[in-house]
C-alpha cells in the first residue's frame, strides 16, 4: 500500500507539473504564430520551424529540469537510447500540426505524455488558438478546460463525424454511396482528441503516425471512456526502439469494437 501511495503522490506532482509546463509551451508557441519564422524541411518532407524547436527547448528544460530520472523521446531531439532503460519516459510534440501552423491556420497543439512502461499515465494537449486544453491521468479521467469529457457511444456510423483518410473510412460504408467527412484537422493529436469529448465520434491515423502524435492522445480518448488501437485491436505499445505505427483507429468503446470487428473480416490489402 505504501509503494502505491508513493506512485500516487509522484503522479500527481507529474501531472501539476505537466499541467503547468504546457500551458508555458503553448503561450509561447502562440507568440510565435503567425510572425516571420525561419523555416526549413527535415527528411523528406517535413516542416520544422524555430518556433517547434523553441517550444522543444522550454518542455525539455522545465521536465528534464524536474524528473532527471526519466527518459525522453520528441520530434524534435536526437533519439537517446537511454530511454528504452527508464521506466518512465516524457513523449514529447512540441507543435503537433507544424504545417498548420505555419499556414496560419488555427488546429495545432502542445502534445506530451508520460509513459510508464510502454502505456501513456499522464497526457496533456493543448490547443491555444482553440482554446482547448486535454488533460488525463490514468485511473482519473479526462478533462477539457477543467470539466470532465466523454466519448460517445454506441455503433452507428455518421460518416460527417469521423476524420481521417477517406479511402480507408470508405471501408465501413457498406452502401457503397459516396460519404462526406467531417472536414480534415491537420494536427492528428488533435483529431484523436476530439473524439473524447464528442465533437467526433471516430477517428482514424494513417500510417506512419509516431509515439509523440499518439501516446497523449491515446490516453486522453482512454480515459474519456474510449479506446484508440490498430485495427486488429490490439492496444499501441510506447518508448519501443521502434517508434512508428501502423493504421489507428480511436473511437467510444462499443463503437471501436464494431469499426475493429468491421476490419478483422475486411483487412487492409
Amino acid at each position: 500500500m505504501a509503494d502505491v501511495d508513493a506512485h500516487d503522490t509522484i503522479l500527481a506532482h507529474d501531472a501539476a507539473l505537466l499541467k503547468d509546463t504546457v500551458r508555458e509551451a503553448g503561450a509561447l508557441a502562440r507568440s510565435m504564430f503567425r510572425t516571420e519564422l525561419k523555416k526549413w524541411i527535415k527528411g523528406a518532407s517535413s516542416p520544422v520551424s524555430e518556433a517547434d524547436i523553441a517550444v522543444n527547448d522550454l518542455l525539455e528544460a522545465r521536465l528534464r529540469a524536474a524528473t532527471p530520472d526519466y527518459g525522453w523521446l520528441s520530434e524534435e531531439s536526437a533519439d537517446d537510447s537511454t530511454r528504452l532503460s527508464r521506466r518512465l519516459t516524457w513523449v514529447v510534440d512540441p507543435i503537433d500540426g507544424t504545417r498548420n501552423y505555419l499556414n496560419g491556420h488555427d488546429e495545432w497543439c502542445v502534445s506530451v505524455a508520460l509513459v510508464e512502461d510502454a502505456t501513456p499515465v499522464l497526457a496533456a494537449v493543448f490547443a491555444p488558438t482553440c482554446e482547448e486544453f486535454f488533460l488525463a491521468v490514468r485511473g482519473q479521467g479526462t478533462t477539457l478546460n477543467g470539466k470532465a469529457v466523454r466519448a460517445t457511444s454506441g455503433t452507428a456510423l455518421d460518416f460527417s463525424r469521423m476524420a481521417g483518410p477517406k479511402p480507408m473510412v470508405e471501408r465501413l460504408n457498406a452502401s457503397g454511396g459516396d460519404i462526406k467527412l467531417h472536414p480534415r484537422i491537420g494536427s492528428l493529436a488533435l483529431r484523436l482528441c476530439r473524439v473524447a469529448h464528442g465533437a467526433l465520434d471516430a477517428a482514424f491515423a494513417g500510417g506512419n503516425s509516431h509515439d509523440w502524435d499518439l501516446a497523449a492522445a491515446d490516453l486522453i480518448v482512454q480515459e474519456a471512456g474510449g479506446r484508440m488501437s490498430d485495427l486488429s485491436g490490439d492496444p499501441i505499445l510506447y518508448n519501443r526502439r521502434e517508434v512508428t505505427h501502423g493504421v489507428l483507429v480511436a473511437a467510444g468503446r462499443d463503437r471501436h469494437a464494431s469499426i475493429v470487428a468491421h476490419f478483422r473480416n475486411r483487412p487492409l490489402a
